[in-house]
């Protein structure tokens, strides 16, 4: 059995019709892509399998357990973490706080640990080892807004990691990122893929092709393709397409 899995979603906003009978499978200890062209349904999928929207129809298990239509607390609790396309940060905190609020450590004592944060060791020592963990050693005490671009795509990843996640998400990691700015991120994303299992939507299919072992092609509101980055290339749609021409 997959870790999780969704079959048959669908999801429409007025008479707009977003996604028709969707389903994706993602094993554990994986990294999995979504790819397709602007307007094809990816992002609107991506909030459904992450709870932001409530499917119309269809199922999504997690670890066996049926988590349809649970708000995005209740599935991050579950074990899922994810990033945003538009970065999602306390701008004038440190890097080291944005990961401390994030722990579990501190969100079982709830916001008001806040006040006692900078004499709790555990949790300082936890945020830490995150920050490190993405490359940003050495940053702990630098706000986030003060870091580059770069820097705040891994403290956005590393915010997602402080939940201790058995599954990530990341929605559009390299947006706005320059070709070395993406090159680090791979690594980071690399190396991350050997302790969690990830699923990514994005647009750079090149870095895409390069770190995963399966990717699905959505068109339509549907999954048109799916198969290795090598099965795709040879994939006759994905090969017409000007998706075929990135990759």
């Amino acid at each position: 059995m997959s870790l999780f899995e969704a079959k048959g979603l669908a999801k429409r906003f007025g008479e707009q019709v977003v996604l028709e009978d969707i389903s994706l499978s993602f094993d554990e200890g994986q990294l999995a892509g979504i790819m397709g062209p602007n307007g094809a349904g990816k992002t609107t999928c991506f909030n459904v399998l992450t709870g932001r929207f409530r499917p119309d129809r269809g199922r999504v298990t997690f670890a066996g357990e049926d988590i349809t239509g649970l708000a995005p607390r209740e599935i991050a609790r579950k074990g899922i973490s994810r990033s945003f396309q538009i970065m999602n940060l306390f701008n004038d905190y440190s890097a080291l706080d944005n990961v401390l609020i994030a722990t579990p450590h501190v969100r079982r004592q709830g916001f008001n640990a806040w006040r006692d944060l900078g004499a709790d060791s555990t949790a300082q020592d936890l945020a830490a080892a995150v920050l490190a963990r993405v490359g940003l050693k050495g940053k702990e005490q630098v706000q986030a807004k003060s870091l580059s671009y770069g820097e705040r795509r891994a403290l956005e990843i590393g915010v997602a990691l402080a939940a201790q996640p058995r599954m990530l998400f990341l929605d559009e990691p390299t947006a706005g990122l320059g070709s070395e700015g993406t090159a680090r991120l791979a690594e980071l994303i690399a190396e991350l893929k050997r302790q969690v299992t990830i699923v990514i939507i994005e647009h750079d299919m090149q870095f895409l092709f390069k770190l995963a072992d399966k990717v699905s092609v959505i068109h339509w509101g549907q999954v048109i393709a799916q198969g290795t980055p090598a099965q795709l290339k040879e994939n006759e749609w994905v090969r017409r397409s000007n998706l075929g021409a990135l990759a």
